[in-house]
């Protein structure tokens, strides 16, 4: 399954984006990004038990239409996991419905341990990482 590497945001407003989750559809029922981004939650680190969300590596979500666009960074250039990440974001978002392709532009946004949610740290600890 090949996905697109964009450079740039697809052209025309999103439907929303993950980064702003007070922004939402229907009062009481999650926006597709939202969705989105709960799905990537499944996606674990292949070398940790951790979600690429709590990470930190998804950017950014916006849906359009039937198309998923996912900015996500990696730990480092020589990310030894690279293509796994990607493999396993795009085949999680083709499982939700409507969703019939998955864009992800790779961003080189310098990341750090700070980018790593509260969840992500404990789940750390857990497996004596940190």
């Amino acid at each position: 399954m090949a996905a697109s590497q964009n450079q740039s945001h697809s052209s025309g407003a999103p439907e929303r984006s993950a980064q702003f989750p007070s922004a939402s559809g229907a009062p009481g029922s999650p926006s597709r990004a939202e969705e989105a981004l709960a799905a990537l939650r499944e996606v674990l680190d292949p070398e940790y038990p951790v979600s690429v969300v709590d990470l930190g590596l998804i950017r950014g979500i916006d849906v359009h239409g039937d198309t998923v666009h996912v900015r996500l960074t990696f730990t480092s250039m020589g990310c030894p996991c690279v293509d796994l990440i990607r493999d396993d974001i795009i085949a999680r978002l083709r499982r939700l419905p409507g969703v019939r392709h998955v864009e992800l532009e790779v961003v080189w946004e310098p990341w750090s341990r700070a980018d790593i949610s509260a969840e992500g740290w404990r789940r750390l600890r857990r497996v004596g990482v940190v």
